[in-house]
């Protein structure tokens, strides 16, 4: 089977919090091999309030999350049982799969908000020493354990107060000693 783009339907206000919660389960549950992304599509506007200019982001397409995953009955039912989904969009209900969406429609969006495919090159690998380089534990150094190219993280196990503490971090967020 292959992977394809499903879009999930959740409250209005929600889509952080089903993200959050499906990337969860994604790892508890052990569905890495069946789900693998999970966005929310959203992009920058200028905002004036109190005389002053900010950046905000704001949803495209408000109640909506896009999951790429392999269409089975486990990922269907990881999916649709997380807190906050109210369903898939393009299911006739009754149990019956979604259709997913054209390859095409989900690369220009992906294109636009600058998520396309990301290649991005790491000059560590697991086992070696990195450097935090932003954040609460800048300077730290630790040891690779994993890094996951589809994510663009990288699981870094760092020595604190005598213990060690994994992190999931951004490629960018570390270097190599």
């Amino acid at each position: 089977m292959e992977k394809n783009w499903y879009v999930v339907h959740t409250y209005s206000g929600y889509e952080n919090k089903v993200k959050a919660n499906l990337e969860k389960r994604v790892e508890t549950m052990g569905m890495n091999d069946k789900i693998f992304r999970v966005f929310i599509p959203e992009q920058e506007e200028t905002d004036f309030k109190d005389g002053k200019k900010r950046v905000v982001l704001r949803k495209t397409f408000p109640g909506y999350v896009f999951v790429e995953l392999i269409m089975t009955d486990d990922a269907w039912y990881v999916v649709r049982n997380t807190p906050g989904v109210t369903g898939f969009l393009g299911s006739s209900g009754g149990g019956t799969k979604p259709t997913s969406l054209p390859p095409e429609e989900v690369q220009s969006m992906l294109k636009q908000m600058g998520m396309n495919e990301r290649r991005v090159e790491v000059d560590f690998t697991v086992g070696e020493m990195v450097e935090v380089l932003e954040g609460p534990f800048a300077n730290f150094h630790g040891k690779v354990e994993t890094i996951e190219f589809d994510k663009g993280k990288v699981t870094v196990s760092v020595d604190m107060f005598g213990r060690e503490t994994n992190m999931e971090l951004d490629f960018d967020q570390v270097a190599k000693i």
